[in-house]
């Protein structure tokens, strides 16, 4: 093994910034059947983590036969040259994204309702990790999230689906945080989001096609139907009523729980609001008698409506099995089982135009609420 003698070549400074060198001379040494000349010189690393680790590198610099050891140390120094001159990359320290995204999901998740982990995971996976993941918190400031919201909407993306994207980033940065993680702090106004689009027709339903679909309806969906538009329950509060929430005597409806979409798991409704009780009007406390003494399925959860299985339904099957085919049938366009809450809004806000129009104009007369909610079957 020989070592070179010779040192980086540096010129006289012009009044700008002399790099530090190291003076790596290197080694130069034959190896192979075939002779060769091979240099060994080292280098620093940027690993993964953000620490420096200086490595050894070796490389081939032609056939011994060919090429002169003066030559060979001439071959080495360009690589010689650029460790020596180059500074050493800057340190990167701090955790990832994906780091703070694994503590949210250890620590907070578990403990979230899974329509809300649902929503999440589908944002972190389809749109922030594979953009922002492999990038240290400290990184995330005000100009590289709204990068990340351009490219977002140059991808088509919408506002709405933006906001919602940016919900579920905020809110594990605000995790991350708390956890101790010093970073930029951005807010949700400090972004530009793209303009509004023209607003989607939301598909409803009108009282009379309420009527007609509650009375078409097949048991149990005809009364699953009446509570939904009558009550204006969400459908998961909905299926998972039991028979002890019906208080008859009080005429009330106790609403305390909902049932996940999707696993069919109990869980606390969607906001502390609607953890409440909604009036039973007439109309459906006739129906809810008459469904507890001919169609109610007893049940070991004591669900109102439990399928064979003794099980609550799922809002899919319910949509599938017993709206959908009824909507066909009436030539009514196929809408989801929140547009009967559509309905009871539409309904409740006529009952308080009328109200407030007798008020204005002291008319005495009075419009029975029934002749405003669906008829019963």
């Amino acid at each position: 093994m020989v070592a070179s003698t010779s040192v980086t070549p540096f010129s006289v400074s012009t009044g700008g910034t002399v790099p530090r060198r190291r003076f790596q001379r290197g080694c130069l040494f034959k190896r192979g059947k075939k002779l060769v000349w091979v240099g060994i010189f080292r280098e620093d690393r940027l690993l993964t983590d953000g620490t420096i680790k200086r490595i050894q590198r070796k490389v081939v610099l032609g056939p011994c036969n060919k090429v002169s050891e003066r030559a060979a140390y001439a071959a080495l120094q360009p690589y010689l040259d650029a460790v020596n001159v180059a500074p050493a990359p800057a340190p990167k320290v701090g955790k990832t994204l994906l780091s703070a995204v694994q503590e949210w999901r250890e620590q907070i998740a578990v403990n979230l309702e899974p329509s809300t982990v649902r929503a999440a995971e589908s944002h972190l996976k389809r749109h922030i990790l594979h953009r922002l993941g492999s990038l240290r918190l400290q990184e995330l400031n005000a100009k590289t999230l709204q990068a990340f919201v351009t490219t977002l909407a140059a991808t088509g993306i919408t506002r709405k689906s933006i906001e919602n994207i940016l919900q579920s980033l905020f809110s594990i940065l605000r995790v991350a945080r708390l956890f101790g993680n010093a970073f930029p702090q951005v807010k949700r106004s400090d972004l530009v989001l793209p303009r509004s689009e023209a607003g989607r027709e939301v598909r409803s339903l009108d009282a009379a096609q309420v009527g007609q679909i509650i009375t078409s309806a097949k048991e149990p969906f005809a009364t699953m139907f009446a509570l939904l538009g009558m009550t204006g329950l969400h459908a998961g509060e909905m299926l998972g009523l039991k028979v002890a929430d019906l208080d008859f005597n009080h005429k009330v409806i106790h609403i305390r729980r909902s049932v996940d979409s999707r696993t069919k798991k109990e869980q606390s409704t969607k906001s502390k609001g609607s953890t409440s009780d909604v009036p039973m009007p007439p109309a459906l406390e006739k129906r809810l008698k008459d469904f507890l003494l001919k169609n109610y399925r007893e049940n070991p959860n004591g669900y109102l409506f439990a399928n064979r299985n003794g099980n609550c339904y799922s809002v899919g099957k319910v949509t599938e099995y017993g709206l959908w085919p009824v909507q066909k049938a009436l030539n009514i366009d196929r809408t989801g089982l929140h547009a009967f809450r559509h309905a009871a809004a539409s309904q409740r806000r006529a009952v308080e135009t009328l109200a407030a129009k007798i008020e204005r104009h002291a008319v005495v007369e009075l419009l029975p609420t029934a002749e405003l909610l669906p008829t019963s079957g």
